[in-house]
């Protein structure tokens, strides 16, 4: 029996991208996984560059007919024999602590179900770095993915007695969906340690299919508020927005925030101009 299952659903993956994945796995200081690879894209197979590998902990199958995403992670995590999840996409990389770090946190908070960590995006020189508490991240949640999904490891307990899956009709934000619905059997907890590094190229689903992408985030959105309306309260009271004109596409020449309700006009960046408050429950998102 392993204590970590890796899940690594692949399609038409770019070998290079493919081979840093896999070695970014197996290069782990914890040893204690089995490694799943699913290719869902049977008439245009990774086999041989996977079975060039020859690690025993790697499990590669392949769909007999390509299932999408969400059904790819659910057969995965059906596979799993490990106590934990660790996701894990086909184009990132893992960090050689991640598994060792993630588990141990879990071993240690047998409360939290879901354990993120920072995470930098390359090659646009970018970081994620969401807070670790819980509270925080549920009310980040009401806008964004506050956990990155392919720098987690989740407690594959909390989604077998909740009887949660990833739901087709939200991919491609399968993801996101499966965070809304696990806020309120579990906790949450990133670490404050950059472990995972996002690759950000033209060819990612979240590229390919924006505009799918924006359309199911929004029903997210709706589902999130209104089922937690603690967390989207704390949200609003806390957020921060900035929007810049700009002169030539340069020079800052108006800048408007928006912090804790209240709006402020710097001219130049800089000069206080004016301040005001919003009113009542008219967020204008």
């Amino acid at each position: 029996m392993v204590r970590v299952s890796v899940l690594m659903p692949v399609y038409r993956t770019n070998e290079e991208y493919l081979r840093e994945a896999i070695s970014s796995i197996l290069a782990q200081t914890y040893s204690d996984f089995e490694f799943l690879i699913l290719d869902d894209c049977p008439e245009d197979d990774r086999e041989l560059i996977v079975k060039s590998y020859k690690d025993r902990r790697i499990k590669y199958l392949r769909n007999e007919t390509n299932m999408g995403i969400s059904e790819s992670r659910n057969k995965l995590v059906d596979m799993a024999r490990g106590e934990y999840l660790a996701v894990m996409d086909h184009d990132d990389v893992s960090l050689p602590e991640r598994l060792e770090k993630q588990v141990n946190y879990l071993d240690a908070h047998p409360d939290v179900g879901v354990v993120g960590c920072w995470t930098d995006v390359f090659p646009d020189n970018k970081g994620l770095y969401f807070p670790s508490d819980d509270f925080k991240i549920k009310s980040l949640m009401m806008n964004i993915c506050a956990v990155v999904h392919p720098s987690s490891m989740i407690r594959k307990s909390v989604l077998i007695e909740n009887k949660i899956r990833y739901e087709k009709e939200y991919s491609p934000a399968e993801d996101y969906k499966l965070w809304c619905s696990l806020m309120e059997f579990t906790r949450f907890y990133n670490i404050s340690e950059v472990l995972f590094r996002y690759r950000s190229h033209d060819h990612r689903t979240s590229v390919l299919q924006k505009k799918t992408m924006r359309e199911v985030t929004e029903e997210i959105h709706a589902i999130m508020r209104n089922k937690y309306p603690a967390f989207f309260a704390y949200y609003m009271n806390t957020r921060k927005r900035v929007w810049c004109i700009r002169l030539f596409k340069l020079v800052p020449f108006l800048t408007v925030t928006l912090k804790n309700n209240k709006y402020s006009v710097y001219l130049f960046g800089k000069i206080p101009l004016l301040g005001m408050k919003e009113k009542g429950d008219q967020y204008g998102l």
